[in-house]
């Protein structure tokens, strides 16, 4: 059974005419003939009655018609849906994401992205970079947020912003005074990090061993904001982008600028290379290259 045959058959029913269906469909009628008589002889039914000049339908004839019609309608309405998708007007992306980088930017672009494209919906997971990444490469999520540098053999990378660490500290802190730091400055004091599960973690494990130092993990956390209220309640130092100034208390935290070394916070989307991008992924990557963050 192949379309062009259920085409055929339905064109001939409308018309009531092998001759008008022909002249319809561009094709002879003794092509369009046996074509339909090899429908028949597959459902093993007659479809039509042609013992008049006006071609009708037999009993089973009206039966393959009617489902001949529903099975129009599904093809133009998938028709219709592929190319609301291609042009934009629906779709869905999933989006994975770090806290720190949801809190300070993600939400204005997603904004400015869902103004552009109101029919492309948004599924966001929360997760470190880490397992965004992997995530990414599974093909459980379509994109991701990371913390950069990520394995550029797997992933394409679509830079979004670059920031530089800061040490933030209570106000009471007795480096709190100080106009700039050296990393080794803090090899003994109570440090909060985030999870293994954020490649800022690896950084500073990475950046302290650099300088022969373990820091003294004191708390880990995946939250952005859990840290920020043990930095207030001084039970630890801690590292975020600069531009996290903005949404700290500056009356309980202080931040220091970190000098030696210069560590910076790049982010970028992430996509799994060699792999097919829906058509809203695609708006979101051209999005984000024009539009920037």
């Amino acid at each position: 059974m192949e379309i062009r045959q259920f085409n055929y058959f339905m064109t001939v029913a409308k018309l009531g005419s092998f001759t008008k269906a022909s002249q319809q469909l561009h094709v002879s009628q003794p092509a369009l003939s046996k074509t339909i008589k090899t429908f028949e002889t597959e459902l093993n039914v007659e479809l039509l009655d042609r013992s008049d000049r006006r071609v009708k339908l037999t009993d089973s004839g009206e039966i393959v018609y009617n489902h001949g019609i529903k099975i129009f309608d599904t093809l133009s309405s998938l028709t219709s849906n592929l190319n609301d998708n291609s042009t934009l007007k629906s779709g869905n992306i999933k989006i994975g994401l770090p806290s720190l980088i949801g809190i300070m930017f993600f939400p204005s672009m997603i904004k400015g992205f869902s103004s552009a494209y109101p029919h492309i919906t948004t599924e966001l997971t929360e997760e470190g970079t880490n397992k965004v990444m992997r995530l990414v490469e599974e093909g459980e999520l379509d994109c991701g947020i990371a913390m950069l540098p990520v394995d550029a053999t797997k992933f394409d990378v679509f830079r979004l912003t670059k920031d530089r660490l800061m040490l933030f500290l209570q106000k009471s802190h007795h480096l709190a005074q100080r106009s700039e730091i050296s990393l080794p400055d803090i090899k003994n004091e109570s440090t909060i990090l985030f999870t293994e599960d954020f490649t800022m973690y690896d950084r500073i494990i990475q950046e302290c061993n650099n300088f022969g130092f373990k820091p003294n993990i004191a708390y880990q956390s995946a939250q952005w904001d859990f840290i920020k209220d043990m930095v207030e309640n001084n039970l630890g130092i801690t590292f975020f982008p600069e531009s996290l100034n903005r949404k700290i208390d500056h009356d309980k935290i202080t931040s220091v600028a970190i000098t030696q070394p210069h560590i910076y916070w790049e982010v970028g989307l992430i996509v799994k290379k060699d792999r097919y991008r829906s058509y809203a992924t695609q708006a979101l990557i051209d999005y984000i290259t024009e539009k920037g963050i």
